[in-house]
């Protein structure tokens, strides 16, 4: 049997707290929950990154296994999904734009490091897996291994960006969609398996790095875009087997691979002249 203390029964009761049903619930949301139009846009990269994989899937991957190939379908849907790759990086440039410009929600980082995993991790080593399933001289195994190492370099470079602060302007290692698109652009230019395979692991290796990039600000933003857009038209062209549209793909993809291997040593050089002066000055400093 329970006793009640008469002297703290009334302080161990609260009157129920009269609700208001007037209160719109939506007016109670926390700021954090609402999306910006940053946030919309970061919406839109993860939405291009599914359907680059859904691209690659239904027109490349299962007519190959069906046998029901058509070479003109097959290099559309290859066209397709590499342009929506290449749509992302446009919102995921875009995207950081607004939210310096205008507000971001507090879910912003998160919504971006997810988006980009699905559209500049999941997408590209999806494309690389597939190629290693329809190209004649490809491995399946070995191209499903670079593949996965592609994912967790993405994963491992985007869990590094949240955790690292790094000076204004820069970025510590490739950024992913920088290396998604070398990625992609390294298995478009239809070298043989061994060369082809080195070079993605070359890729994911410099998404880990240590290496400096710059940020995509300024003239910089603007000439990123222009590569883009000059990008999606040759895809088309390729696509549509426009004369010459081939070697114009081969040749932006070539040039891709190049800019991917030529900014490290850039970024090296410039570090190694930037230490030199630091010694300078200071023996300078310890002169009389």
């Amino acid at each position: 049997m329970t006793v009640l203390d008469p002297d703290t029964q009334a302080a161990t009761w609260a009157p129920d707290a009269e609700v208001d049903e007037d209160v719109d619930e939506t007016d109670d949301m926390p700021l954090s929950t609402r999306l910006s139009i940053a946030d919309t846009l970061t919406l839109g990269n993860a939405t291009c990154g599914f359907l680059a994989v859904y691209f690659t899937t239904t027109g490349v991957l299962i007519p190959h296994l069906t046998g029901s190939e058509d070479g003109g379908m097959t290099r559309h849907s290859a066209a397709s999904a590499v342009m929506l790759m290449l749509l992302a990086s446009v919102f995921d440039l875009f995207d950081g734009l607004v939210a310096r410009k205008l507000r971001s929600s507090a879910m912003g980082a998160e919504l971006d490091n997810l988006s980009d995993l699905i559209s500049f991790g999941l997408a590209p080593a999806y494309f690389v897996a597939v190629w290693g399933m329809v190209a004649d001289d490809a491995y399946q195994r070995v191209s499903a291994v670079a593949a996965i190492v592609v994912l967790l370099a993405v994963v491992l470079r985007l869990a590094r960006f949240s955790c690292v602060t790094m000076p204004n302007g820069v970025f510590q290692g490739m950024p992913s969609p920088f290396g998604a698109l070398t990625v992609v652009s390294v298995v478009l230019l239809g070298l043989p398996f061994v060369p082809t395979l080195l070079a993605i692991i070359g890729v994911a290796w410099l998404m880990v790095s240590r290496v400096e990039y710059p940020k995509p600000r300024g003239r910089l933003a603007v000439a990123m875009l222009s590569w883009i857009v000059t990008s999606m038209a040759l895809l088309a062209a390729w696509a549509f087997e426009a004369p010459g549209g081939e070697l114009l793909l081969q040749t932006a993809c070539a040039l891709q691979v190049v800019l991917g291997a030529v900014i490290p040593l850039f970024a090296t050089a410039r570090r190694v002249n930037a230490f030199r002066d630091n010694r300078r000055e200071a023996r300078a400093a310890q002169l009389p």
